[in-house]
């Protein structure tokens, strides 16, 4: 964010004539996940709904010939004498058939976007305008420019020439990123060419007016450069492509009137009901310096060992590891020193195991009083 207490205004010589407070808008916190996440949304909105004519490959008179020709059962063009009949029609794997899926113009084309959130990327985008690094990070060419953000004399709100307008691009030195834009005009690649659409390049300036005095018919016919009134500013003008850094010239008029139309942090805007800037969460972005500063350091605990258990080991097999066999069952060191115990005293003389007692008869008298019975 940008934080400056005054923006020098310049003529259309480029010469400073007077200073202007910065507003507010230009401090708010920079998001670039909203910004694009609202673009993705609202650049959706645009789209003009397209489908194919409803009857696109059903324009014949076409019937399946059965089963029993040894050919397959898609519908057949009827007729002879030439050598469309007899060939595949409707489907969408034959020639001239229809798409699979035709599309339709009753598609979703448009989503609901959060006014807040939309507010808080618009005024995200704005804020990024004023820090060079990010304007020149998206390529335009600035390096000449005399100050960012950079202000106008509302005097320009009155040029109805183009010549004049280009003649102050120049007295400004912001005509070098018109000439990037000229030299990057390319054929378009893609069906596009041959729907009002052959060429394609960059963007260049995005001209912010308060009143529009000849200022959008002087500067519409130049590449590259658009116009928006401060009144209305648009995401897909301020952030193109969802990404921040828009090369912004802001006339003396709308820069004043920045603070009413977004309000700040305590005051609300008069254009938007109720809404005051958004505040950010943290005061210092840069999270890796604070983790590392004196104060935090201070009080953490030292760091771990660096060792780390590896994901897999080597299987082991719990009948022959006895450690493993143990983890599992802590029952058989137990069971193992019992088995061992009797294997001992059977070594020392006492039953073997497995040892059978010797077979006795039973007496004649035992026999005689078991069947008395």
């Amino acid at each position: 964010m940008a934080s400056r207490p005054v923006v020098a205004v310049r003529s259309l010589e480029g010469e400073s004539s007077s200073t202007l407070p910065l507003p507010a808008v230009f401090t708010a916190p920079i998001r670039n996940d909203v910004v694009a996440l609202i673009h993705k949304s609202v650049n959706k909105n645009r789209r003009q709904p397209y489908s194919v004519a409803e009857n696109a490959g059903h324009q014949t008179s076409a019937e399946s010939w059965g089963t029993g020709r040894a050919v397959a059962r898609i519908p057949r063009v009827g007729g002879g004498g030439t050598h469309r009949s007899g060939q595949a029609a409707f489907g969408n794997m034959c020639r001239g058939g229809r798409m699979f899926a035709p599309t339709k113009i009753w598609r979703k084309w448009h989503v609901k976007v959060n006014l807040n959130q939309k507010r808080f990327a618009t005024v995200s985008a704005v804020a990024a305008t004023a820090l060079p690094s990010l304007v020149l990070a998206r390529g335009h060419r600035i390096e000449a420019v005399s100050e960012i953000p950079l202000v106008v004399s509302s005097s320009i709100e009155s040029i109805t020439k183009t010549k004049a307008a280009v003649a102050a691009l120049q007295g400004l030195q912001a005509h070098a990123d018109v000439s990037k834009v000229i030299a990057s005009k390319k054929v378009r690649a893609g069906k596009g060419k041959a729907r009002n659409r052959k060429h394609r390049q960059r963007r260049g300036p995005l001209v912010v007016y308060a009143e529009d005095k000849g200022i959008v018919r002087a500067f519409r016919n130049i590449p590259g450069v658009e116009t928006a009134n401060v009144r209305s500013l648009n995401l897909l003008q301020l952030a193109p492509g969802g990404h921040l850094g828009r090369f912004v010239i802001w006339t003396e008029g709308a820069f004043a009137l920045l603070d009413e139309v977004f309000g700040t942090y305590e005051k609300a805007s008069t254009l938007k009901k109720g809404y005051t800037l958004p505040i950010s969460k943290i005061t210092n972005p840069d999270v890796t310096r604070i983790i590392n500063s004196d104060e935090i350091q201070a009080v953490v605990r030292a760091a771990g060992s660096s060792v780390t258990k590896r994901p897999f080991t080597q299987k082991k097999n719990a009948l022959k590891n006895r450690g493993v066999l143990f983890r599992l069952n802590p029952y058989a060191k137990a069971a193992l020193r019992s088995a061992h115990a009797k294997e001992a005293a059977a070594k020392a003389g006492k039953k073997a195991p497995g040892h059978k007692q010797a077979l006795v008869k039973a007496g004649k008298q035992f026999n005689e009083t078991l069947l008395s019975a």
